[in-house]
């Protein structure tokens, strides 16, 4: 899942206080990651065996995380960028040398999952999940929903619909629907692509991450929303759902990756390595519920979620996802374009 935009801290080793990343210290562990974007138990089980305390502290976005790494936050061992992101963190020297890609237990990490450009070799980060971007509905009040079509056909109806406060995520729906690419660094196309959202701003109730309890009390009738929307859809099926417009989506995925400012690099390396176990990487599906380049924990993991078509999609699906690439100064355009949408909301 992606559950973004939460904030508060949360040490998982038993007995612990709460508390912000501390100084270097004998087995100590501080992760830096997308809000619960990983299965405590997973946090509980390095804990244990390897006698290790394990802090998790949350950001919302990979800016923010950026933003806190660059203006000089130290005490964080272990962060979770996307991975175009990986890549700008890497040009900017914040990545330490891991070597994870030369563990014999890189074998289970499907090789399409080494997607960084800076990184080809896995020499620094480990592909840790992936899953599609697409729109979780109330059921109830927004009837059938399979596409972006559908999704701003509810807002032209005077239903509520909510867009990510992501500027790329949701500028690549106007690109999506354009047929451009969302990596696309053409001025025309990228200002097109803004106005397709800029045409229906006036019907979007609000650019948030925070939308499951809004969707699942029915006062907002469908979302722009993450894979991980499934945990909510499995405890209330009655009421909501999630799907991949038929148009096409955006695919994330996340790495994890050991900063060079790291105080426990070597307790760093070890999660990595204890990360590549399928046993893990399924456990932490099973909670989670996104895909996990690693091939053998994907006999491991439930049936239910294995046969979930929005989770692990057909091919014919697959191919119309498309993943973000770091886009250098160009990303200025978005920016620029970000800055429009959301002023004149």
């Amino acid at each position: 899942m992606k559950l973004k935009h939460v904030s508060q801290a949360v040490l998982v080793a038993a007995g612990c206080a709460l508390l912000p990343p501390a100084a270097s210290a004998d087995g100590e562990l501080h992760l830096y990651n997308w809000g619960d974007y990983i299965n405590p138990e997973v946090l509980t089980r390095f804990s244990e065996e390897f006698g290790v305390e394990v802090s998790l502290d949350t950001y919302g976005s990979n800016e923010e995380m950026l933003a806190k790494i660059q203006a000089g936050a130290t005490g964080y061992d272990i962060v979770f960028p996307s991975v175009h992101m990986h890549d700008i963190m890497y040009q900017l020297g914040l990545l330490a040398k891991t070597d994870i890609g030369q563990h014999p237990d890189f074998k289970n990490i499907d090789p399409d999952f080494i997607r960084a450009e800076t990184d080809p070799n896995a020499e620094y980060c480990l592909p840790y999940a992936w899953g599609s971007v697409g729109i979780v509905f109330n059921k109830q009040v927004a009837g059938d929903v399979n596409s972006w079509q559908d999704l701003f056909a509810l807002a032209e109806s005077g239903k509520k619909i909510i867009l990510l406060d992501d500027l790329r995520e949701t500028i690549g729906i106007g690109h999506i629907m354009n047929g451009t690419s969302v990596n696309s660094t053409d001025e025309a196309e990228v200002e097109a692509a803004a106005q397709y959202i800029l045409d229906r701003v006036d019907n979007v109730s609000a650019f948030s991450y925070d939308v499951i309890p809004l969707v699942q009390s029915g006062d907002v009738a469908a979302a722009h929303w993450y894979v991980g929307a499934n945990i909510f859809v499995q405890q209330n099926p009655d009421i909501l759902e999630y799907v991949i417009p038929e148009e096409g989506a955006t695919m994330y995925q996340e790495d994890i990756c050991v900063l060079d400012s790291a105080p426990n690099k070597e307790n760093a390396i070890k999660f990595l390595e204890f990360y590549l176990r399928p046993e893990i990487a399924a456990l932490n599906v099973s909670q989670q519920m996104n895909g996990t380049p690693n091939v053998p924990a994907q006999e491991l993991i439930p049936a239910e979620i294995a046969d979930n078509e929005t989770i692990y999609p057909p091919k014919d699906v697959l191919a119309k996802l498309q993943i973000f690439k770091d886009l250098g100064r160009d990303l200025q355009l978005y920016n620029r374009e970000w800055t429009r949408i959301k002023t004149a909301q």
